[in-house]
């Protein structure tokens, strides 16, 4: 949880200095949200090792959820950005809730239907 916490923090950190112009932070911001996705990466690790799991093996199933959830975390963040900076709510709203469909669509893939 500490982990999580941390490297969720750093991440968070880190773009926020790379995207807020004024800040004038770019490069130490793209390093802090470099190693806040480090440390939760070694979180997810240490917390499938306590909980005496298999590592994860790279398969299609698990690259394809991987770039899927990808996919629909950026579509989401462009639907906002595209609300709140750019200031077009109508495009805005559609893609973000197309993000949201995409990303709602992980669930029964990596848990399936019952």
């Amino acid at each position: 949880m500490i982990l999580g916490t941390i490297g969720g923090i750093l991440f968070a950190l880190g773009m926020c200095m790379a995207l807020i112009p004024e800040w004038n932070a770019f490069r130490p911001g793209v390093v802090m949200g470099v190693i806040g996705v480090l440390v939760l990466v070694v979180m997810v690790l240490v917390w499938r090792k306590m909980e005496k799991k298999n590592p994860i093996r790279p398969s299609g199933k698990v690259i394809g959820t991987v770039l899927l959830g990808i996919v629909g975390a950026l579509l989401l963040g462009v639907g906002m950005c595209l609300t709140m900076v750019w200031s077009n709510m109508i495009l805005g709203i559609v893609i973000g809730i197309v993000g949201i469909v995409v990303l709602l669509c992980l669930i029964p893939l990596t848990k399936g239907l019952k």
